[in-house]
């Protein structure tokens, strides 16, 4: 009957998700099912957009597990003691790290100035030099890219090295996930290449060698799924704690909502269901990490980028969670 069900499923996918390279699904900690288009393969390596965000809260609750920060109520501004507040901005001096992990730290930006940022040599202070302005600290308002990387910065910072040597360190290494180099674009072409690559291993930086916080990260899909299985385990993987649990189950608590869509979102993680403890890192294009601890199900989706494409989530519920309940 599975049998059945999986071909009706890439019909649909060939015809309708046509920009998936992977799907893995587990089940109380088997793979049930993996699956790969687009001539790919377990090896391929995505850029997964948003779902890098996820990855930098693991690496902010890692650092607080090893107090390298003391608590997420710990001013920005306390971490770039050389920068000057303006007059004008005493606001900024109110936001907080877990301002930044829930998209309630404002900006100045309407328009996001993406031309300037990617041309920018130093994206951490880029974003802080727009972090601010007349909006009111607390209100949801969801950056995609200008503003994530002040964790960046501040992740470089407090532990004294890159973000993805830490990350290497403390998170990849112990979860034998191969995330091979820094890799810094010198022109408009490269990066548009690397969007649409699927053998390249790295994690973008920009020219002084920043990590970047809300994209960038290339991962397969057993990469991913390993990741989501480590927040399903409450942070555990094979008998190590990896991060903590407290600060697993923190991050996947609702901190803030996206009203209009009444989506609600944890420590850059979005909450599903907190009932069935059902959570996601989402990326642009398809790329997704969900979690459903009702089910000990967890699937990854890598997907490359095209505009527009058809929920996820959504496609997650309707057609591969019935699979496998």
């Amino acid at each position: 009957m599975n049998e059945t069900k999986f071909s009706v499923l890439e019909n649909m996918i060939h015809n309708k998700y046509k920009n998936i390279t992977g799907i893995v699904v587990s089940k109380n900690k088997d793979i049930l099912y993996e699956k790969y288009f687009n001539e790919c393969s377990k090896s391929s390596h995505i850029h997964v957009y948003s779902v890098t965000k996820s990855i930098i809260s693991m690496l902010i609750g890692i650092a607080l597990d090893r107090n390298y920060i003391n608590s997420v109520h710990q001013k920005i501004i306390n971490f770039f003691p050389n920068y000057k507040v303006k007059k004008s901005e005493k606001n900024i001096q109110n936001i907080t790290l877990e301002n930044l992990l829930t998209m309630t730290a404002p900006y100045k930006y309407k328009i996001s100035p993406y031309t300037e940022y990617f041309t920018s040599s130093d994206w951490a202070e880029f974003s802080l030099n727009l972090l601010g302005g007349n909006e009111q600290i607390g209100r949801f308002r969801y950056t995609p890219l200008i503003g994530p990387d002040i964790l960046s910065g501040i992740l470089v910072k407090i532990t004294g090295q890159s973000v993805l040597n830490f990350a290497k360190e403390t998170l990849f290494k112990p979860l034998s996930i191969e995330v091979e180099k820094s890799i810094t674009f010198q022109n408009k072409e490269e990066q548009l290449a690397f969007n649409k690559a699927t053998t390249i291993s790295g994690w973008v930086a920009d020219s002084k060698g920043l990590n970047s916080a809300g994209w960038g990260l290339t991962l397969t899909a057993r990469d991913m799924l390993k990741l989501g299985q480590l927040y399903l385990n409450g942070g555990n993987w094979k008998e190590k704690q990896i991060v903590s649990k407290k600060w697993v189950d923190e991050s996947l608590i609702e901190h803030s909502k996206l009203k209009e869509k009444n989506l609600k979102y944890g420590y850059l993680w979005w909450v599903l269901d907190e009932k069935k403890r059902s959570f996601a890192a989402i990326g642009d294009g398809g790329n997704v990490i969900y979690v459903n601890s009702k089910y000990n199900m967890v699937v990854s989706i890598t997907s490359l980028f095209a505009p527009n494409v058809t929920d996820r989530i959504e496609f997650i519920k309707k057609y591969l969670e019935p699979i496998f309940e």
